[in-house]
């Protein structure tokens, strides 16, 4: 099952919402991001949150789950965790990133947290997708000319390979005190393995 996770960023795009949402998507929305779902034409399979940041609380014909303001974690933790509940193995994060850096951090945390519980999990907006790489193989196709970068993420290195980008290489370590992940380019297939650790994936849109 695949589910939508609109979250609460001032930077939210509703016309991009409306493109990434599938029909059959379950829509899971953490506080003010209901207001953003209904801008643009959703009902909420449910909402979740403190409404801190709301600036109305949602209709009470909105399925709602309210969250005490005092809570060790955020709203759209809580979300993530219902997602996993429903059964979703796919999680697209949207309305996520922007807004304050320490929020948008702890939702790269959150990457962490939905892929050591299986779930293959993205926060996604106009201008960037982000996901975490663990040991494996990603291949990309179609993205001949956009820029990405790779950073290890939960571990102070991690190694990979990478082929069919504008800088290849083969079995380098990319270091948490070091910056040489930054601004790779796509070329028309590319792969990226993963061999040690895990890489936080930023595949730039624009720059």
């Amino acid at each position: 099952m695949r589910c939508v996770i609109i979250a609460g960023s001032p930077d939210i795009d509703t016309e991009y919402i409306r493109r990434v949402v599938r029909d059959g998507d379950l829509i899971v929305c953490a506080d003010r991001g209901y207001e953003y779902a209904l801008s643009a034409g959703l009902r909420p399979d449910l909402v979740i949150g403190d409404f801190d940041s709301a600036e109305k609380l949602p209709p009470d014909d909105l399925p709602q789950k309210r969250l005490n303001v005092r809570k060790d974690d955020t709203d759209t933790a809580a979300c993530a965790d219902y997602a996993l509940s429903r059964g979703a193995d796919e999680i697209i994060l949207l309305g996520a990133t922007g807004g304050r850096l320490d929020h948008s951090y702890a939702n790269f945390c959150l990457l962490q947290y939905l892929s050591e519980r299986g779930a293959d999990a993205r926060l996604c907006a106009p201008d960037v997708q982000i996901r975490l790489l663990t040991a494996g193989e990603y291949c990309f196709d179609g993205l001949s000319g956009v820029t990405f970068s790779l950073f290890p993420f939960g571990c102070a290195r991690a190694t990979a390979d990478v082929t069919g980008a504008s800088y290849p290489v083969s079995g380098f370590t990319f270091e948490s005190g070091l910056t040489r992940g930054l601004s790779n380019v796509f070329e028309e297939h590319c792969q990226i393995t993963v061999t040690g650790g895990q890489l936080l994936l930023f595949i730039m849109y624009r720059v």
